[in-house]
């Protein structure tokens, strides 16, 4: 089992699809990767060299911000909406969703699990 950007690459896995197990790498970077690396999408995670995992590290260490980097940024990018106080700032601040969404009936994703309404006696 190869080790990359310390993440464990699944076993029994085509590369392309491996590679994804990676925060910030997605199919498409996993193709360019690859390409890269002038290795098949298809390739077998076990069948995978010391040498060609070395190549893919080195090219995922260049050119991607993945993992906690990538997290770090993101947070970032929160953290600013919401200190300049924008609409996407407060949606975020409220847990609410920031794109646009309805939220009458659905997203209950952001907004977590129904509060049962209170029911006073007359």
């Amino acid at each position: 089992m190869a080790r990359l950007a310390g993440v464990d690459i699944p076993k029994n896995k085509h590369m392309e699809v491996a590679l994804t197990y990676i925060y910030g790498i997605g199919r498409p970077s996993a193709r360019k990767i690859l390409d890269k690396v002038k290795l098949p999408y298809d390739r077998s995670s076990d069948d995978l060299t010391d040498v060609e995992v070395a190549d893919i590290r080195k090219v995922i260490e260049d050119e991607y911000a993945v993992e906690g980097d990538r997290r770090r940024e993101m947070g970032m990018n929160i953290k600013r909406l919401m200190d300049i106080g924008c609409y996407r700032g407060l949606r975020h601040r409220k847990g609410l969703p920031c794109r646009g969404q309805r939220t009458h009936t659905n997203a209950r994703t952001r907004k977590g699990p129904r509060r049962a309404a209170i029911k006073s006696k007359k």
